[in-house]
């Protein structure tokens, strides 16, 4: 047997073992990183077995977050995984766009050589909500240089710090905050915890 006949004849990965009561605790923990920007959100996915690169943490957010209704961009690595997009599409039902501009959600597994954040769909002024959430995946909380913020749901300022991302990636933070209340959201998904920055958060400092 090929490696192509292996890949294709390989079962299906599972999806949430309780979807109901998976899906609640997801939704609450992501909810609570909105709200409280910059602070680690436990997430329990340890059953999750997401076909790679899509991570553990990655996966419960869109089985939690992603619908019909709701299409989809992901970056090269994982739009080339026929796996992942048959795992996205098979639990979720959600459509899958080759255009940023055009996702409610997008994911990305290789933060590094991301595209530029401006290349999603940053609303209007009639429907700021229609802007995309971008997931990073793959994120480690606490072993890189740290950003301060204040906003919403900040006492004062708070510091956080994720990677990998590019170097000009606080930059382009800065500047989606700039469009408030236009913008995209920011979730990181780590191991086994998850982190948000909405677009009313502003960056104070970079501490490199």
């Amino acid at each position: 047997m090929t490696a192509a006949q292996q890949t294709a004849a390989a079962p299906l990965a599972a999806g949430f073992q309780d979807p109901v009561h998976d899906a609640q605790g997801c939704f609450r923990a992501i909810m609570n990183a909105m709200a409280r920007p910059g602070t680690r959100q436990a997430i329990s996915a340890g059953n999750l077995k997401p076909p790679a690169p899509l991570t553990q943490v990655a996966a419960a957010i869109a089985l939690t977050l992603f619908d019909y209704d709701t299409p989809i961009w992901l970056d090269k690595p994982l739009m080339t995984s026929d796996a992942v997009k048959t795992f996205l599409r098979f639990h979720t039902g959600c459509p899958i766009v080759t255009e940023p501009v055009e996702a409610a959600f997008a994911l990305v597994s290789a933060p590094v050589s991301m595209i530029p954040l401006a290349s999603f769909n940053q609303g209007s002024a009639e429907y700021p909500d229609r802007s995309t959430t971008v997931i990073l995946t793959g994120q480690d909380f606490g072993s890189h240089p740290a950003v301060s913020f204040s906003g919403p749901g900040i006492k004062d300022t708070v510091s956080f710090g994720t990677g990998p991302v590019p170097p000009v990636f606080w930059d382009q933070v800065v500047a989606n905050n700039r469009q408030f209340p236009r913008g995209i959201d920011l979730v990181f998904a780590g191991q086994e915890a998850l982190s948000a920055l909405p677009r009313s958060t502003r960056i104070l400092k970079a501490e490199v």
